[in-house]
Formats: structure tokens, sequence, C-alpha cells
């Protein structure tokens, strides 16, 4: 599973105005419900029933709420960069400011979670050099542009 696969330029946005957690996950909602003809609410609840489990947020300031929808055919995901860091709930208190959304289909019967998806997104973006290149990019534009480059240059040297 690459960036590249699961998003589109138009569902990455950099310099976001988060309020709080809770705001961030609705921008993500908003923008995963565009990808695939979802009801937003719906795609809310899944991202929030999720984060009731437990942080989703990894280290770094980098968080992956993630979630499950029985109407999705293909994962999705989409990316928002913070203009300033939020709570996000994390034990140790340390703020996050790049979020990556992601949704899954849930096959019939199955609430099991979808540890390969969100372990290989975690694995792209615990590369320090790709979040400090994030962090530092100015447009929505360039942060799709680093993220795609990244499977690239991760698939060249693999």
């Amino acid at each position: 599973m690459t960036f590249g696969s699961l998003l589109q330029p138009g569902r990455v946005l950099g310099n976001v105005e988060a309020r709080s957690k809770k705001h961030a996950l609705d921008i993500l909602s908003e923008l995963l419900s565009s990808a695939a003809d979802l009801d937003q609410g719906d795609v809310f609840q899944s991202l929030i029933a999720r984060e009731k489990l437990g942080c989703t947020a990894i280290e770094n300031g980098i968080a992956i709420p993630h979630g499950r929808l029985s109407e999705l055919e293909a994962p999705v995901g989409a990316f928002l960069k913070l203009s300033k860091p939020i709570d996000f709930d994390m034990p140790d208190r340390e703020p996050v400011d790049l979020i990556f959304g992601l949704l899954v289909p849930m096959p019939a019967g199955d609430v099991g979670c979808h540890h390969e998806e969100v372990s290989a997104i975690a694995r792209g973006l615990s590369d320090h050099a790709l979040a400090a290149a994030l962090r530092r990019a100015s447009s929505s534009r360039g942060v799709y542009d680093l993220l795609v480059s990244h499977d690239k240059s991760h698939a060249a040297s693999a």
C-alpha cells in the first residue's frame, strides 16, 4: 500500500487550522467522504469509534486515525498538515501536526482491525526526513508531491 494509491491531491491539505482533535477528525471525515460518495457523519463516527478504543497518534507528532465502513469498496486516505500542533490525547501529551486519515472496507461479518494498512502508513510516515519535509512544505500540492515522491524513492530502493 502506497501513499499514491490512497491519496488524491484534493484530499491532501496543508496549513490547516484545526482547533482540536475533534475538529481535525471532522475535516478528515469531509475529505474522506468525498472520495467514495460516503456520508460524512458515518465517516466521522467510524473515526471517533476507533479513537475511543485508544489514541491513534504515534511518535513524532503524527497520528493515523482510521476506521472501517461496509459500503466502501477500496481503501481511501486523506492527509492534513496542521499550521499549529494540537493535543491528540497522547499519553505523553506530544502534540500532533501531521494526520493521515484512513478508511478501509469492512467485509461482511468482519469486525477485525486493519493493522497491515495502518502499519504501512506508519512505516512511511516514521521516516524523519519525510516528516521534516512535510512540515516545511508551503502548499497542499507540495505536501501531496512529497508523499507520492516518497513512494517512488522507496520503491526504487526496494
